[in-house]
Formats: C-alpha cells, sequence, structure tokens
C-alpha cells in the first residue's frame, strides 16, 4: 500500500470515528429532550433537574424529596418519584446509569455507627444503592447500573446552613452516552 492509500484509509477511519460520535451525541441529545419533556413537571417544580453533559445526561433528584439528616431509606414521596422516572429510563437505557450518592459534611453519629454506617461514604454508598434498587425493582437494567458513594465530596452547596446541608444529601444519576 502506497503513502496515499494510508493517508486515505485514516483519513477515513477519522470521519467515521467523527460520524459515530455525531451519532452517540444525536442519541443522547435525544434522551436529553425526551427527559426534559416527559418530567416537565417535576423540573418545573423543582423536583428533579436534568443537565444535558458532554458524553451524558445527569438527572439530580432535590435532596429533601430523597433522605432526611442521617438516613437512607426513601420515603413514600421519594419512592413515587423514583417511580416516575424510572419507566422513562428503563427504555431508553443503553449505557451505564451511574447512581451516584452524596451525603453533608456532618460526621456519622453513634445511632447510625451502631446500624452499621461507618462514615459518610458508607452513607452515600447505602443512599446510592437504595436508589438503584427502587430504579431496578421499576423495570431498569440491573446490568447497567452502577453504584458509588462519594460522601462529602462535591458539595453543591455551602455546608455552613441547613438549607446548603440539605442539597448536598443528594443523589445524582448518569445516563452515560459513551457506551462505556
Amino acid at each position: 500500500m502506497n503513502r496515499f492509500s494510508l493517508f486515505c484509509c485514516a483519513a477515513l477511519s477519522v470521519i467515521l470515528a467523527g460520524c459515530v460520535s455525531e451519532r452517540k451525541y444525536d442519541a443522547l441529545e435525544t434522551k436529553y429532550n425526551e427527559l426534559n419533556q416527559k418530567l416537565s413537571g417535576e423540573v418545573a417544580s423543582d423536583q428533579v433537574r436534568i443537565t444535558r453533559l458532554q458524553s451524558a445526561v445527569k438527572i439530580a433528584v432535590n435532596s429533601e424529596l430523597l433522605f432526611p439528616s442521617g438516613g437512607w431509606q426513601m420515603p413514600r414521596e421519594a419512592q413515587q418519584l423514583i417511580a416516575r422516572i424510572a419507566p422513562i429510563l428503563a427504555p431508553i437505557q443503553e449505557t451505564q446509569l451511574l447512581v451516584n450518592g452524596y451525603t453533608d459534611n456532618v460526621p456519622v453519629g453513634a445511632d447510625l455507627r451502631a446500624r452499621g454506617v461507618k462514615n459518610n461514604e458508607d452513607l452515600s454508598l447505602r443512599r446510592a444503592q437504595n436508589v438503584a434498587d427502587y430504579l431496578i425493582s421499576q423495570g431498569v437494567k440491573p446490568s447497567l447500573v452502577y453504584v458509588k458513594g462519594f460522601g462529602d465530596a462535591d458539595p453543591v452547596a455551602s455546608n455552613d446552613t441547613p438549607a446548603g446541608r440539605a442539597k448536598n444529601r443528594r443523589v445524582e444519576l448518569t445516563l452515560n452516552g459513551s457506551g462505556n
């Protein structure tokens, strides 16, 4: 093969790779728009925030609906909200769904330690797992769900006020668009 042929093959590979990326981008954009449309009431009432990232769509659920301070069990209202999200995610879920849990910076107390929670990272993992289990019970594909607890890392608000701490007690669902 001469140099020109090698160059053409390399150029074609780059062009085709760009098309795949564009298709993935378009598919992710479609998912983002569909989620916004189907959850428009929840978005308008600030129960859910949907963010379009470069290679993913992130859904953040209002933390005050999900978990009380020091807890990881979802109240009925939170289960109802997650039950409205799951049937939207299930049919469009072709790639990983990352369920990331977070806490505020208040240290785990004696009551939680007595219940087996060692630290905020453990608490955040239990929150994420609780949401993931509920999503799976509502039809989300378990083989594509991945759970991680981040503790008090990456706060979205100041931990100096009760309102800020409430915002930091959250679970974020990220629908990965990269296929990884």
